[in-house]
């Protein structure tokens, strides 16, 4: 007679919940998280399925999975729009994003100047601190999303000049003036704004955009007065508009083989 075999009985709802809370205490992430989805995927509409989509965002995010962690807030904000706890979930998504730009930009470009990329993400994470912010102007998480908002400003102003100057060395001063002049309008309390103006009066007075640079010539001397702008007399002092003598094959291929 065949020996009989009893089926291996599965955790309950509660013993995967209480699992994955022993696992985050003792920072074991990626136990906590193989047992929240195992309890979200059995028991979709259980007692602990809320706060367990909750705590996998963190489980998610404190195992440096941020891209995982994104999707969890995702869709945590989608199931649960009225939650007390929704706000959490905008806050995380957005450090998820703001860190994924520092992260990538310290892992794969290092000594690379960091202005130089597309602050893709960057742009994404001051969209979800600022929906934070309008949404729950009270929440814990707002104070901390107004500071990183003030960085990531001047990290996309700090973009728009590379920008600038990139255009500069091509030659193309139009499109060069129309990125200094987004930064002064956007970002009018970004470190930048200063450089920016210099570069806007030069560029305009090489355009022959006469009430251009004298406007913002204005906006220079009542802001920057002391600044790199001036020389020692007070006169203004060009100095990032050079024009090069570039040959055909510099032209043709916008400088790629310079």
């Amino acid at each position: 007679m065949g020996c009989s075999s009893t089926p291996k009985q599965q955790p309950s709802e509660k013993e995967l919940y209480d699992a994955a809370k022993r696992a985050i205490k003792v920072r074991n992430f990626s136990q906590a998280t193989i047992a929240l989805e195992d309890l979200e995927s059995r028991f979709p509409f259980g007692k602990y399925a809320e706060q367990a989509q909750l705590d996998l965002i963190y489980a998610r995010y404190s195992a440096l999975d941020l891209d995982g962690s994104i999707i969890a807030a995702d869709r945590f904000i989608r199931l649960h729009p009225q939650s007390p706890s929704v706000d959490y979930a905008y806050y995380v998504r957005g450090i998820a994003n703001y860190n994924i730009d520092v992260g990538i930009s310290g892992q794969y470009f290092a000594g690379v100047d960091l202005n130089s990329r597309d602050p893709g993400n960057m742009r994404q994470a001051f969209s979800d601190f600022s929906e934070l912010i309008t949404r729950f102007p009270d929440s814990q998480y707002a104070s901390d999303a107004q500071q990183r908002m003030k960085l990531i400003r001047n990290r996309l102003a700090a973009y728009e000049l590379h920008a600038a100057r990139y255009y500069i060395r091509r030659e193309a001063y139009v499109a060069a003036a129309n990125r200094c002049a987004f930064v002064v309008q956007n970002f009018p309390h970004s470190p930048v704004v200063e450089e920016a103006l210099v570069m806007m009066v030069e560029l305009y007075q090489l355009l022959d955009l006469s009430k251009q640079a004298d406007d913002a010539l204005a906006v220079l001397s009542a802001n920057y007065a002391d600044g790199i702008g001036f020389d020692d007399a007070g006169q203004f002092k060009a100095q990032f508009v050079k024009r090069e003598s570039r040959g055909l094959l510099s032209v043709i291929t916008f400088g790629f083989f310079d």
